[in-house]
């Protein structure tokens, strides 16, 4: 079994991206700047942000976190958007999900700049993405991409396996992998809550994702040996032994499958690193758009 580290793939992705952020300076252009928008005190979403601030620094962007209580309205969540998207001086931005439950989440995504969208979800980008056009594509599926690219990892001709239809990542990552680009040319299936006897394609993948958000449902009993397994899944799990009271939980039940795949990402230290970096490269490329305008 090989162990697939997102850590050390992100690492090497974010030095490149700090290489072109001193090449963007030098030509007279500023500092590329990332903005967040966190609401409220959900301990996993500050820590999720932390991290891309951390992140930021390493690249050598500015970073801004704009931190709103969870009584915020819709209104003035939006009015803040207004305000991002008019600042000159920020490349990109994203709004931390998940939201509150009394704001209306696609009116907010609806509302970012698309060319400052650098989590990739608004329909714009979307719709860029699924016309194979350029644009900027959902952090994580592009983070995985990148993994796949990074270990050489064979996509043409091989069955992917996505389980998970999200918005943010199993929709997208369906089409990208069924591109006809390296990596690419996969035949996919997309599997979900609904789907009936999901050992009887989880089996069958060469390339298996995870991505329900449901901790430790694949077992070895559904894949083969020649799985290379994708885990998205980062679930907080109670936990009396850990210092922090809790872990943090993949998809897939690691002990049961690690002997029987031939490759698998850790959790963490696996996706998340990659979404992380896919986000600083998506605000490369914002500000390297900014340069021909």
């Amino acid at each position: 079994m090989q162990l697939i580290d997102g850590t050390a793939a992100a690492n090497t992705w974010i030095s490149e991206i700090a290489q072109r952020v001193q090449q963007h300076v030098n030509k007279g252009f500023q500092t590329p700047h990332l903005a967040a928008v966190l609401i409220g005190s959900d301990g996993a979403s500050q820590t999720y942000v932390n991290n891309k601030i951390k992140a930021c620094k390493r690249a050598g962007f500015k970073s801004t976190l704009i931190h709103l209580n969870d009584r915020v309205t819709q209104q003035e969540l939006l009015q803040t958007i207004d305000q991002l998207n008019g600042n000159s001086e920020i490349t990109g931005f994203i709004v931390q999900l998940p939201l509150p439950s009394h704001i209306n989440e696609t009116e907010v995504i609806n509302q970012i700049d698309p060319n400052k969208d650098v989590d990739g979800f608004h329909p714009i980008n979307v719709g860029r993405m699924v016309q194979n056009q350029p644009g900027l594509i959902s952090a994580t599926p592009l983070g995985i991409l990148k993994l796949l690219q990074h270990y050489n990892i064979k996509t043409e001709g091989q069955h992917c396996v996505i389980v998970g239809r999200s918005l943010i990542v199993g929709k997208p990552l369906s089409i990208l992998l069924t591109r006809n680009a390296q990596p690419g040319n996969c035949t996919v299936t997309l599997c979900h809550s609904k789907t009936q006897h999901l050992e009887s394609f989880t089996q069958t993948a060469d390339i298996l994702v995870c991505a329900m958000g449901q901790p430790e449902q694949i077992t070895g009993a559904m894949i083969s040996e020649k799985t290379i397994i994708i885990d998205v899944g980062t679930t907080r799990v109670a936990d009396s032994q850990n210092p922090k009271g809790y872990r943090l939980c993949g998809d897939v039940n690691f002990k049961s499958v690690a002997s029987k795949c031939k490759a698998i990402t850790p959790v963490p230290g696996g996706v998340g690193p990659m979404t992380i970096a896919a986000l600083l490269h998506n605000t490369m490329l914002a500000a390297e758009g900014l340069e021909s305008k």
